[in-house]
């Protein structure tokens, strides 16, 4: 199967099937969030976008990437989004990769955000579909990041049927620059970056769904697999 993998800046259509990577930390914080009870989390283009959509519905929370900032809830960190309980609260994120990868091919027939704790559930997500040929969003490093890319070879390996070995895919995004990135600012002490978040971002099939990206009221919505098919038609806030 032709599977492509393609950078942000790269998209020059839009695929019939698109897998957004985004392993540090976009789709990980993601995953966390439904783990700990969200019920869908909103993408936004910018950080003035996210604050309106929290500040215009009630009981909506935001968050972004980076340090702490006025108007948010919480940060990009899943070993932060781990402690919060979210039981049926509505998420904003917006991030400098993730979200912007997953904006960028929001019109295609069928999009899932991915990251190494949902991969396993993605590729059975997509075999299920019959999906055919997907497009890989690598979101980081202009599509050149070794932990997205990583991810998401491992899960056409899947796709094809062969015999997907985890360590080699977790041992190149452990030794990424975005690992490295991250260990350096809990050295440094900065805000919005958890000791745990490397460590979390490499657990290797940690929940059992994937993540659905959808067109809901005008809004790209992320929900995991179990309800996302009850959203296929768009609904109220």
């Amino acid at each position: 199967m032709d599977h492509r993998f393609v950078g942000i800046p790269d998209l020059a259509d839009v695929p019939r099937v698109a897998v957004v990577v985004d392993v540090m930390r976009a789709f990980t914080v993601a995953a966390w969030a439904f783990s700990r009870g969200a019920e869908k989390i909103v993408l936004a283009s910018s950080d003035g976008e996210a604050l309106a959509l929290k500040e215009s519905r009630s009981g909506w929370l935001a968050l972004k990437d980076g340090a702490p900032a006025a108007g948010f809830d919480t940060v990009n960190s899943p070993g932060l989004i781990r402690s919060l309980d979210l039981a049926g609260r509505t998420v904003v994120q917006k991030t400098t990769s993730g979200t912007v990868g997953a904006l960028a091919v929001a019109s295609a027939p069928l999009v899932l955000c991915a990251s190494f704790v949902v991969a396993g559930a993605t590729a059975r997500f997509l075999k299920a579909e019959g999906s055919g040929p997907v497009t890989f969003v690598v979101t980081g490093d202009a599509g050149q990041a070794a932990e997205d890319l990583a991810c998401a070879e491992y899960i056409a390996q899947h796709l094809a049927g062969g015999d997907a070995e985890a360590a080699p895919h977790l041992h190149r995004a452990r030794t990424s620059r975005a690992a490295a990135d991250l260990a350096d600012g809990v050295r440094r002490g900065y805000q919005g970056v958890h000791p745990d978040d490397v460590d979390l971002c490499l657990q290797m099939d940690r929940f059992s769904f994937a993540m659905v990206a959808r067109q809901e009221d005008s809004l790209t919505v992320l929900r995991p697999s179990w309800q996302s098919r009850c959203a296929r038609q768009p609904r109220s806030s």
